[in-house]
């Protein structure tokens, strides 16, 4: 996703959205990449990445400091980030439990 389609092609998605922040350099930022399709099969809808070191006005917008950044959204509207062990198990565990609780803030 790039800073000119993130919000429209998230609004335009229904269900959970899953979007990694990553960068190319980022070998933990590639761990997730590898792990994600796996982990949230039959989970998530669709599934984003922003390589914040191109579509860095969208990484400002949402302060993102660390790599990689996971953020799960519900009918296109930010819902939480995800955080836990890169794991599949531990990520299929930690969608669960945050979908199932009331959306956070959008930072």
């Amino acid at each position: 996703m790039t800073e000119g389609d993130f919000h429209a092609r998230l609004a335009a998605s229904s269900g959970i959205a899953v979007v990694l922040f990553s960068a190319p350099h980022c070998g933990a930022c590639r761990a997730w990449k590898r792990l994600l399709p796996d982990a949230l099969s039959g989970l998530a809808h669709a599934l984003f990445e922003v390589d914040v070191s191109e579509a860095t006005g969208v990484a400002r917008c949402f302060d993102i400091f660390h790599l990689p950044t996971v953020y799960l959204f519900r009918d296109g509207h930010f819902h939480a980030e995800l955080q836990c062990e890169a794991r599949p198990d531990a990520i299929r565990q930690a969608v669960q439990s945050l979908l199932a609780a009331p959306p956070q803030e959008e930072p």
